[in-house]
């Protein structure tokens, strides 16, 4: 039971990263340091986005209009923290 509680927490940890470097990604994009007219960045960023956006859009659908500000990953990354918490706690 152990080793799934791990393997639990290493997915959750790589979902963790995921985010962060999506956020990071945006942050870069947003300032014009990266410009999506290049290929490879478009195509990354089309990926992440693909790739979270199943986290993402139930989340978007419930939250209400904040003009540009996301809210979306930050509630991910605490819902990411409170079950890292919970399966550490059930370890």
């Amino acid at each position: 039971m152990q080793s799934i509680f791990q393997i639990l927490l290493m997915i959750l940890d790589v979902v963790w990263f995921v985010i962060i470097v999506h956020i990071i990604f945006s942050w870069l994009i947003s300032f014009q340091v990266l410009n999506l007219r290049q290929p490879l960045v478009a195509q990354l960023w089309d990926g992440l986005n693909r790739l979270l956006e199943p986290l993402y859009g139930p989340i978007r659908r419930r939250l209400p209009y904040t003009g540009g500000l996301d809210l979306a990953p930050l509630i991910v990354i605490l819902a990411i923290a409170a079950l890292r918490i919970v399966i550490r706690n059930n370890m």
